[in-house]
């Protein structure tokens, strides 16, 4: 492994069934980054990072975290791995800070870090409130800010903001923000909000039916395009929400 990449993926394919969902992928990651895979629905974004967090095994080639394989090290990986759905559920009859306690002890961590992570969040308000009672974008806070409990060296976030409204969505975007503003945390997340990848990330991936279209920096992407949008009509001659 590269002494500067975290993650490292060479020549992954992976199918179901009659679906090549990734056809032959590499990518680095390297520490402190942060990533938008960018794709429709349906590109392969999910089934990669899938791979990369070890829930599924690639058909061929091969992914390292950290210099590791997930064979042989999960217990090891899963502490410096931080993960946050589209969809986390969470048991409804808890309160927030119970919730966080709960997660906490799986890594032995004390009142002082959940308290953290309700101010970093934004929920000082409603930490004695049931989970059942947070808005929608109250409880993807609250998912992340499970993610970020073990302070990890890896955040994998899988279209985290699907279906919130607009402020929601710019809440979860201060939050991350401010994470890679205080630390060395690299980030992979997967979108299909060309704001989203423009605003938080460094790097971006394109993907579509399981290939990378095109990857560079936010700089290098849009040189000749006026957004990432214009971008993806130029590889695909149709947008990415058709």
């Amino acid at each position: 492994m590269s002494d500067s990449n975290v993650i490292e993926v060479k020549d992954v394919w992976k199918s179901f069934k009659t679906v090549q969902a990734v056809k032959g992928i590499s990518l680095n990651i390297p520490k402190g980054q942060f990533v938008a895979i960018l794709g429709p629905n349906g590109a392969g974004k999910t089934t990669l990072v899938e791979m990369i967090e070890g829930i599924q095994k690639p058909d061929k080639g091969e992914i390292t975290i950290m210099g590791k394989h997930w064979k042989g090290h999960q217990d090891e990986l899963h502490r410096i791995i931080g993960l946050a759905l589209q969809e986390t559920r969470l048991i409804d009859k808890l309160r927030v800070t119970e919730t966080l306690q709960l997660f906490a002890a799986f890594f032995n961590i004390g009142k002082q870090r959940i308290n953290e992570i309700i101010e970093i969040v934004g929920l000082e308000e409603k930490r004695k409130s049931f989970v059942v009672n947070l808005s929608g974008g109250q409880r993807q806070r609250l998912a992340l800010g499970i993610a970020l409990i073990n302070s990890p060296a890896i955040l994998l976030l899988d279209e985290p903001t699907t279906g919130l409204d607009p402020n929601a969505r710019r809440e979860i975007w201060e939050i991350l923000n401010g994470l890679k503003d205080k630390s060395e945390t690299s980030m992979i997340l997967t979108t299909h909000y060309m704001e989203e990848a423009e605003r938080l990330c460094d790097y971006v991936i394109i993907m579509d039916n399981g290939v990378i279209l095109r990857e560079g920096s936010i700089g290098e992407l849009l040189k000749e395009y006026k957004n990432l949008d214009d971008l993806f009509v130029s590889l695909t001659g149709r947008r990415i929400y058709e």
